[in-house]
């Protein structure tokens, strides 16, 4: 059988979840075995805060300081002193990874984050011989760290995301829509009334799904609080993740508010809450707003990060998938318009339907498999 080995980036959830998703197409096809390795699992401890603990801090508590970095080394040049500084970096922290890949000798490399796609791309330029390797865009949008040289192809999310990396990159050899993978959950039908009745739900009410970000980035229990002061029959799904604290704060208004809100913390179960939603408040993640779409949920976009996530929700707006909430007031405002104008929810999730792309992991392993056919 052949493998694959998808290298990700635990700086965000998104990276991550992209390449587990590949890891359980692969064993639903039968065909290939996709081993996922984290590469900040093959650092030392300072350079792992640098891309995880200081990226979240970063975009959390300084996010204009994020947006002036991010267009900083989206237009500096290649052999610019951004770019010299974090390849200077990158050589002194990463040999652990390519001893690595040699042990587990893959027929190929999908890389789900930047950083691995730049690591091989110096290692191929250096006349190293490695397996064909890919780069899977995990947003909807083209940052100039995800364009190397060297590579075999890239795998993105949307005509569009493909019409900008030629831009960047006029001589990529393959360039494959396939969308951003998605855990096969997301592509599987669901019973609302089923799902809603395994969460204690009522499938009759309107209900809106609040996803906020595990790391708390947004002020998820402000923008509740006036989801609740809306009234009428809202009914509110509240998901705090892994974070402990933004569950205590649901969970305190769930108890002044009974029937009205839900508190979940970490759940395996998202595809079946959004089965019972007809509208996910989430912020425009790549992995986040393809899972929405994948299910067609639309979507209030929140507090976007300056960058990536700014420019999914520009895509998606254009794309009449999404509105876009820059605050609570506006968040309220949004939700109430929904639920005073059905046919608007209805055209967001006529736009969501169409745009989907649930089977974004298989195609993936199918055009890499393919090359390697070939």
């Amino acid at each position: 059988m052949r493998r694959i080995l998808a290298l990700s980036v635990s700086a965000g959830a998104g990276h991550v979840r992209a390449a587990q998703a590949l890891v359980a197409a692969g064993q639903a096809s039968g065909e290939v075995e996709v081993v996922h390795a984290d590469v900040l699992d093959f650092v030392p401890g300072a350079f792992r805060r640098l891309y995880g603990e200081f990226y979240l801090d970063l975009v959390g508590r300084h996010p204009h300081l994020w947006a002036y970095l991010y267009d900083l080394s989206d237009h500096a040049p290649h052999q610019g002193w951004f770019a010299r500084m974090r390849r200077a970096v990158e050589r002194l922290n990463t040999r652990a990874l390519h001893a690595h890949i040699r042990a587990q000798a893959p027929d190929a490399i999908v890389c789900t984050h930047f950083l691995p796609a730049e690591l091989l791309a110096r290692r191929i330029a250096h006349g190293e011989a490695l397996p064909p390797v890919w780069v899977q865009i995990t947003d909807y949008d083209v940052h100039r760290l995800w364009v190397q040289p060297g590579l075999r192809g890239y795998l993105v999310a949307a005509d569009e995301t493909a019409c900008r990396l030629r831009g960047l990159l006029p001589d990529a050899p393959r360039i494959a829509v396939t969308g951003i993978p998605v855990m096969p959950a997301f592509a599987q039908p669901h019973a609302r009334a089923a799902c809603a009745q395994r969460h204690g739900l009522d499938p009759a009410r309107t209900t809106a799904l609040v996803m906020t970000g595990g790391a708390g980035i947004a002020s998820g229990a402000a923008m509740v609080e006036r989801l609740i002061a809306i009234g009428g029959d809202l009914q509110i799904v509240a998901l705090a993740g892994r974070n402990a604290d933004l569950l205590a704060e649901y969970r305190r208004l769930a108890a002044a508010h009974p029937q009205r809100l839900h508190a979940i913390g970490y759940t395996p179960a998202v595809d079946e809450l959004m089965a019972c939603a007809d509208v996910a408040v989430t912020k425009p993640g790549g992995l986040s707003v393809s899972e929405c779409l994948a299910m067609g949920l639309p979507m209030v976009l929140i507090a976007p990060i300056p960058g990536q996530e700014l420019r999914n929700a520009h895509h998606l707006l254009e794309q009449g998938a999404a509105l876009l909430a820059l605050d609570a007031a506006a968040l309220e405002y949004r939700i109430g318009r929904l639920l005073r104008e059905p046919e608007l929810g209805a055209r967001l999730r006529a736009r969501c339907e169409a745009l989907r792309r649930p089977d974004a992991a298989r195609h993936v392993l199918e055009e890499v498999l393919a090359d390697g056919r070939g």
